[in-house]
Order: C-alpha cells, then structure tokens, then sequence
C-alpha cells in the first residue's frame, strides 16, 4: 500500500512498461521460473548459506551475518533501531542490518546518488519499475533474474500464481530483469471512491454502480445542496495536476486507458495488437470530457487539483463535501474519524464504477515495488545467504505475515490460512484497537512498507473489515486486462525515448489540466493532438511498436516451440484469486509516476 504523507517529489516517467525484455530464452521452458546462477560458480560465496534451502523452510544463516540496507524512515512511524522487528528478526535468521536511512522525502534522489556514485548498500527495496532501468546500462545493480533459482519461495509463488507474463513486462534488451518486485496473488484494487451513505439515504439515491451513476448522483446532491461541491478531492500530489492525481487513476481503467497515478505514454491496445498513445486516446478524449462536466457543471471541486490533502479532508470532515477518493485504510483512519462529529453521517468505499471499458481491472496490479541489489553483492563470499534471506523475508509465507504483523502470541493471535488471525487486543493499527497502548508500526517496526507487500489473497484478507473483503470480491469478479507485452529498447531507442517522453508527458499533463478546468474548450482537441504530433509523439510510439515488432519476430521460434501462437506472452497461466498489500495509511499508487513512486513508499 502506499502512504501519501505530506509533500513528496516527482520524477520524469521512463516508457510504459518498462523495457520489457527477452524471456523464454532466459526463463526455460516455462519462463520466469529459473535463474541462470547454475551456470556460474557460486561455491565461494557460500558463507552462512544454507545447505538445503527449500520452499516453507526457516531461513538461519550459519553464523551472525550483517547485510547493508537502505530503509526508507517512513513520517508515519520513523525509523527506529530498536523496533523488535529488527531483534526479531536477528534472532530468527541471524541477519542484522548496517542500515543507510534515508526520509521519504529524499529516497529516490539519495538511491540515484549512492547508486551512480558507487557506494550504495547491498540491498535497495522501495524502488518502482521502472526506476531501475536507468542504472543498467552502467552495471551498478545485479540482473537478478540470474540468481532466482537460489530463491525457492520467489520461484514457487511465480510458478503458482502464474506470474511469468507479468515478470516478463520488467525485462531489459539483455533478456533479464534487474528488480525483484512484490508478488500478489492476483489483480486487485485498493482504491475508489467514498461517499456519505446518509446523504444518499436523505435523497432516496442508491450506490452508484457506473460513471454515469455516480455524475447523476453528484447532481442530486448538487440540487439538494447548491451552496457546494459535492465531490470535492485529494491525492494532486499538492498541485501539480491530473498526472498525479488519484481519482485519475481510478477512473481510467473503466474509460479503457490511463491516466493520474497510472499514466503512461503507451498504451496496450490489445485488440489492435500495437501500443498507442495514451494521452491521444479517443478514450482518454471522453474521460476528459467526463472530468471536465463535472467540473463544468460545479459537482466536482477545481481545487481538487490543486488543494493540499488536509484542505479536502476537512471539506469533507465538516460536510462541506460529500464524496472523496480513498483506500481501505484512509477510510476509517481520516474519513470515518473525521465525521464523526456529525450526527448519523455515515461513509463507504463503493466498488470502482463501471465505465464503457465494461467490468475490468489491470492486470499490472500483480507486481508491486521491489528490491534491487548491488552489483557487487555477487562479489560477496555471503552473497549465496543474502539471496536466501531475501528470499524468505520478502517472498515465504512465513517471512511476509512475521514482516506484516509480528510474533504469534504477542502482537496477534490465530492464523492467517484459516480465517482465525486476529490483531492482539493491545496493538493498533489502521484504526483496529484505537484505544491500545501499543502501535504495530511505530512500537514495534512491523508492518513497515520497506520489509511487508505482496502475498496471498489470505494475508490481504487479514487486514480487512468484512465490508472490505466484500469490496474486494466485487472487484476481483470482473476481469483483468492483459498485461503489455515485452518490447525492450535498445540503448540508443532508450535515450530517444525519455527526451520525447519528458516534453510529451509535461503537455499532456498541463493540457488536461486546461481542458477539465474549462480553460480550454473540447472543441481544442485536434489542435491539442497536432501539439503532440509536434512533440514527436509519432517518433516516439513508432520506436515503442517497432521494439514490441522485433521482440516478436526475434523470439517467434521459441514461442512455436513452446506451442504458443507466435506474439503472444511468453507465459500465459491462470490469475489466481487475490492480492495483497502492505502499508495500509498509504496511497496504492502506481509504479511509474514519481508521484506515485514516492508516495507508495
């Protein structure tokens, strides 16, 4: 999960997708499954390994291991050395940490310095794809795709949750990827919209279940209440316009594009099989459209875009307005508490409206941010022990509920598989237990989004009221949208492209903004396209599609061998059921806006 906690900085997006790369070649015959690491001689690098490392199995270095990490020191709970966590942890796996803590505010421009620069730590979590890309071309972070098969519990929950296709959107032109993400069990969505049920109820209206529900329900309220927005909104990442917004996010995949904390230039257009360009998209035209009447017609707030969180907290906390974005956790943490000074003011997070796209959800959301490693890691005689540790911290059943929620008997009860987990009654957390004396976060360090994502529909479901389990089997019923496919760039094509990304996004973003706001008329939209066309738009997907083009034909033989049609994913297995998330107060914002990036962190 993602915490949008005060102000946070933004980065350029690199292309959509990432450079997705070469995978069955690499993967084997099944893809993203089996590393390379069996070709090159590890026997050196063994120290404090374990001997037979194997899926479910405690991982306990041989002797006392210390590892360097960069820990993000999230302002919600700040990083503290002596959280049990940590002793926890050491005494679990002989593994301690020689830490490089870094605030929130300053992560992404600290890992660039330190990576670029050469000294960074060994293990580098929080980093979003694809942040990673721009550190390959110079060797400072491991292809880790390599060393996977020294990874038992990555390689069993990829094979089981059929992740293959999903892994393959992070390749690079060399075939490998060079981040180890969060693996969720399937899509899922934590975002949405929460409106006032009360007010509902006063008007006789009932949830709106499509786009165009929810406008006419803005307007009832709008009627019953002239005097104020009813829709009045967070998440613009204070001020810098629909690219980093969050109701764009959650309203794009129902229009059948992207947009807000989820844009990217390029977009999948799979019944066309070619990417185009999102921000030209007669899609992206009629969600524009869509935004831009509920502004024009004064149901949605213009500050929307602009205001900082709290200014739209207390609009709604006041019942200045009626309808707000939200996650499960902000739900009851800011918009519950916040009315609760108002008699019989009540608030839910809907199911996502329908939009003319149908009942869809991206399949992208598998993936979470991930780890990236040091080159020189490999270097390392524990380098063998390293991987193992990640490997059960991050990806074991067992090392993913002990990073979301502590020690059995202490910090909670029951088990997570059989329904029985319970919070122990003297801990809280995201409004569970608001009265105990203890916080999972900031007393103990648990639940820490540097060390807890990913995991089985079970352990998300821990973490949610049965309204937010409904919530959840609303969403996962519809379906998942077909993730990009690989279309790697080379070195040169990869240069090009993040020149003309930087001043095509810039306009997109600053002409959506015009546009919704009413500063620009919709009868504009050709000549806002001509803009684009000038901005080297047509270069630009060209180069996309003609490195999707050459993938293909370049690995058209190992698709027909494996008795894929040629172009299709190279894996394609079932979606499994339901995904999970760590931290709770956070934004889910998504991988490649640096809005996103660091918020999420």
């Amino acid at each position: 999960m993602a915490e949008p906690f005060g102000t946070v900085p933004t980065r350029r997006q690199v292309l959509s997708a990432g450079a997705a790369g070469v995978a069955a070649l690499v993967l084997g015959a099944c893809g993203g499954s089996s590393g390379e690491s069996g070709k090159q001689d590890l026997s050196s690098k063994k120290s404090g390994a374990m001997a037979n490392y194997a899926v479910g199995q405690q991982f306990k270095a041989g002797g006392p291991l210390t590892f360097s990490m960069m820990i993000l020191s999230n302002p919600a709970y700040p990083y503290n050395a002596n959280w049990p966590f940590f002793t926890d942890l050491k005494q679990m796996t002989n593994v301690s940490f020689n830490p490089v803590v870094v605030p929130l505010s300053d992560y992404n421009q600290k890992r660039s310095v330190m990576i670029n620069g050469g000294n960074a730590p060994m293990i580098i979590p929080k980093t979003y794809h694809p942040d990673e890309e721009q550190y390959v071309a110079g060797g400072a972070i491991l292809p880790v795709s390599d060393y996977v098969d020294l990874m038992p519990n990555f390689q069993d929950k990829v094979k089981k949750w059929g992740l293959e296709a999903n892994l393959d959107s992070l390749r690079q032109g060399d075939g490998k990827y060079y981040i180890l993400p969060g693996l969720h069990q399937a899509p899922w969505e934590d975002y949405s919209i929460a409106v006032r049920t009360d007010i509902l109820k006063q008007l006789h209206l009932d949830l709106p279940k499509t786009w165009d529900d929810f406008h006419a329900m803005l307007k009832a309220m709008k009627q019953a209440h002239p005097d104020l927005y009813p829709f009045s909104d967070r998440w613009s990442t204070n001020g810098t316009g629909p690219g980093a917004n969050a109701f764009f996010q959650v309203i794009s995949t129902g229009f059948g594009t992207s947009a807000g904390w989820i844009y990217q230039n390029a977009y999948w257009d799979d019944a066309q099989k070619k990417f185009v360009f999102t921000g030209a998209m007669d899609q992206y035209k009629q969600l524009v459209q869509y935004v831009s009447t509920l502004v024009g017609e004064k149901l949605m707030d213009p500050e929307s875009f602009t205001q900082q969180d709290n200014a739209a907290i207390q609009k709604f906390s006041s019942g200045n307005s009626f309808v707000i974005s939200t996650n499960a956790q902000t739900l009851v943490s800011d918009l519950r508490k916040g009315i609760a000074s108002i008699p019989g003011a009540t608030v839910v997070k809907i199911p996502v409206p329908i939009g003319p796209a149908g009942p869809v959800v991206r399949g992208e959301t598998r993936l979470e941010n991930g780890i990236s490693i040091n080159a020189k890691a490999k270097d390392n005689k524990d380098f063998v022990a390293m991987m193992q540790f990640i490997d059960w911290l991050w990806y074991s059943d067992a090392g993913e509920v002990f990073a979301k929620w502590g020690i059995k008997g202490e910090t909670y009860t029951g088990n997570v598989d059989d329904g029985t987990f319970k919070l122990s009654p003297n801990v809280s957390w995201g409004g569970l237990n608001p009265h105990a004396p203890k916080n999972l976060q900031t007393d103990y360090g648990f639940y820490n989004g540097v060390f807890s994502y990913g995991g089985s529909t079970a352990l998300l479901n821990t973490q949610f009221s049965p309204e937010e389990k409904a919530f959840q089997k609303a969403m996962n019923a519809r379906k998942p949208l077909p993730v990009p496919p690989p279309h790697p760039l080379t070195p040169d094509q990869r240069e090009m492209a993040a020149l003309w990304e930087t001043g095509l996004t810039d306009y997109v973003n600053q002409q959506t903004l015009q546009f919704v706001l009413g500063r620009r008329p919709l009868s504009d939209w050709n000549t806002y396209v001509n803009g684009l066309k000038g901005k080297n738009m047509d270069q630009y997907i060209d180069t996309v599609n003609q490195a999707y083009q050459d993938f293909q034909k370049k690995h058209s033989s190992v698709s027909r061998a494996e008795g894929r049609p040629a172009g299709s994913s190279m894996a394609s297995h079932g979606e499994g059921s339901l995904p999970c998330e760590p931290d709770g107060l956070v934004a889910r914002v998504e991988r490649t806006s640096g809005a996103q990036s660091a918020a999420k962190q």
